[in-house]
């Protein structure tokens, strides 16, 4: 696990110099504490460089990068980890090539050597690379399938720059700082900026699933893998042949395939050099791959729970019954996070604006964590892939809804959304209850989108000065939701809902929390869920074995039930959050008002200060719970004051 930085350059563009490299690469070192190298090629007809800082898990002596091939025509730096490295190399030494150290990372170049371009999809990992082709003068960029590692990128007429980071690339001399519009109504929309965008104008993410070639001066941005949940996706995207006749299954079969490659994704990501541990919340998805971890294990596997003085958001009890079920050695602790003390810190490690306050807690998680271990699996991607979220149950209970005619729905919804109360309360039946009918009769993608977002187009108009909303012009923020359910073919509408969140919420949300909040401090946390071949089983999947009634995940708790507590089982979802609407009304009450409604907020002109103070005043008097609202104008507000002044 790693942080990578570097460029590329034709004979008319800038290069990066050794000491510029070395500035990118040290504003990386919390995601690589124990080394650092840096290689750069130069002539007359361009060049590249790469930076590189290392976290050492495999092959802690000899994995140095940036690392060659035998010739050293070919170059490589690897953000992540290539599990199935082992497997690699036998088959590659059999083919003649030689390797000089023990590291995954090699195998990276002589994959290179022996498939070219479509070397990535050999790969079953999680990782962002970097690879220049001596010979050819090209620069290939990849990230993996589901998008847990991170690449930014900065293209001009004759320069490619790319980071882990975005403030990576904030160090090239004379990089530009500025707000691009259109993402700030991304972010205020969705709780974060989704790929390809930045928020910075002329900056970009490479997607999850693609590659990027830099030729010439040219930039070709590729596909090579997206979830196959609808059958056109087959041919390119199957890494597993049987799978295509899984239309035969029985429920019993898919019960034990998912269990075989489940348990194989969790060996393989035990591979390590260091310590490792498991995050372990109580709920049925972290359970599982922590019980799989121990039965994989020769001792006591080491988990880690936290939990807070506020009962509604403590989940201990679930983690210490899981850990005396399955026979670990707990770590449990209590923390009380600060989000006074932790903002700052947050708005850096993440760069761009993020909104998810459930970083807060996931970096609380990752730093005791680490006091233990240097490797963490966790249980993220369960939910998505296996129809957890209770809101995949509205979108099921919509979609009877929506046999009805239109007049009818539209009708009802607005006459029962009037008169129920408002609620202040976060988890309130009766707070969803008036949020599912106010978007009752939208189609279903807007509808989803709604409930999910955080300013919906009602209140975004509202918050806008007249110059931003121009400055928008016809911009719609709801397209990249739209893109995202055109990947899931004709299934039905809660599958191509999960499959619209594995393609969005997963990768630009909980994937970029738990990378950037573990990365802080130097952890590495590793997904089982998220590995091809099982995302690919869950992709194939039918519904009727994901969700049952109001229950999701029924296949995880029926093929996993000797790793489950009863009292686990059954369970419903409490998620990951911390009381932001209480801090709100209480201790960061003064924040706010200073940070939001100062001189320098309101000069920035894209908000409207009347909007910003109403929002504050119903907050305070608890006529509405705006919490995730205000939080994500604060969190903007500060990442302004931190990267652009």
């Amino acid at each position: 696990m790693c942080g990578i930085a570097g460029g590329a350059w034709t004979s008319d563009g800038e290069p990066l110099s050794r000491d510029g490299l070395q500035r990118m690469a040290e504003v990386l070192r919390h995601r690589g504490p124990d080394d650092e190298g840096v290689f750069l090629s130069g002539g007359g007809n361009g060049g590249a460089g790469l930076a590189f800082r290392r976290l050492s898990i495999i092959d802690l002596t000899s994995g140095h990068q940036p690392l060659a091939n035998e010739d050293e025509s070919v170059w490589v730096v690897l953000n992540g980890e290539i599990y199935n490295y082992r497997e690699l190399r036998s088959e590659l030494e059999s083919r003649g090539h030689q390797f000089r150290t023990q590291s995954d990372t090699e195998t990276i170049v002589h994959l290179y050597e022996e498939h070219g371009d479509e070397f990535v999809t050999r790969l079953r990992g999680m990782f962002a690379i970097a690879l220049w082709d001596e010979t050819r003068r090209r620069l290939l960029l990849a990230r993996d399938r589901i998008g847990q590692k991170p690449l930014f990128y900065r293209h001009d007429a004759q320069r490619l720059v790319f980071a882990s980071e975005l403030k990576s690339l904030l160090e090239v001399p004379g990089a530009p700082r500025e707000l691009d519009p259109e993402s700030l109504d991304l972010f205020l929309t969705y709780q974060y900026v989704p790929h390809p965008r930045c928020i910075l104008k002329g900056y970009a993410k490479l997607p999850p699933g693609h590659l990027a070639v830099y030729e010439q001066g040219r930039l070709d941005v590729r596909r090579y893998w997206q979830a196959p949940y609808c059958d056109d996706s087959l041919p390119e995207c199957l890494s597993d042949t049987a799978l295509a006749d899984s239309d035969q299954w029985s429920d019993d079969e898919w019960r034990r395939q998912l269990r075989e490659t489940l348990t194989e994704a969790v060996r393989l990501r035990m591979r390590s050099d260091v310590p490792l541990g498991a995050f372990l919340s109580g709920g049925i998805d972290s359970t599982i791959i922590t019980g799989l971890m121990q039965s994989l294990s020769e001792r006591p596997v080491h988990s880690f729970s936290i939990g807070f003085p506020v009962e509604q958001f403590d989940e201990r009890s679930y983690a210490r019954e899981a850990a005396e079920h399955l026979g670990t050695e707990h770590h449990e602790y209590v923390v009380e996070p600060s989000a006074l003390e932790i903002l700052q810190k947050l708005v850096w490690h993440y760069d761009e604006p993020f909104g998810d306050s459930s970083a807060i807690p996931t970096m609380a998680l990752c730093e005791v964590t680490r006091r233990e271990v240097t490797v963490a699996l966790s249980g993220d991607g369960g939910d998505e892939l296996f129809c957890g979220y209770p809101r995949y149950n509205a979108v099921r209970l919509a979609a009877r809804i929506d046999r009805l005619p239109v007049w009818m729905r539209r009708a009802a919804g607005w006459d029962l959304w009037q008169k129920i109360p408002s609620s202040v309360e976060q988890k309130s039946l009766r707070r969803r209850g008036k949020k599912f009918l106010a978007a009752i009769a939208q189609p279903a993608e807007e509808r989803y989108l709604r409930w999910i977002g955080i300013f919906d187009e009602g209140w975004r108009r509202r918050l806008y000065t007249d110059a931003f909303r121009e400055e928008l012009g016809g911009f719609d923020s709801a397209e990249f939701i739209r893109s995202a359910y055109a990947m899931c073919g004709e299934r039905d509408i809660v599958t191509r809902t999960t499959c619209a969140d594995v393609h969005s919420y997963l990768p630009c949300d909980i994937l970029t929390k738990v990378d950037i909040a573990s990365m802080a401090y130097s952890l590495e946390a590793r997904s089982p869920f998220l590995d091809h071949h099982v995302a690919e089983l869950a992709a194939r999947m039918p519904l009727r074995l994901k969700q049952r009634g109001s229950r999701g995940k029924v296949i995880l708790t029926e093929t996993f039930r000797d790793l489950l507590p009863k009292s686990i089982q059954n369970r419903g979802k409490m998620g990951f959050g911390v009381p932001i609407d209480h801090w709100f009304r209480n201790e960061l009450r003064p924040l706010v008002r200073d940070t939001l409604l100062d001189s320098t907020a309101r000069s920035r002109g894209y908000f409207e200060p009347a909007t910003v103070e109403r929002l504050i005043e119903e907050h305070e008097t608890a006529q509405f719970d705006h919490a995730y609202r205000l939080w994500h104008l604060l969190v903007f507000e500060q990442w302004q004051r931190a990267f652009l002044g």
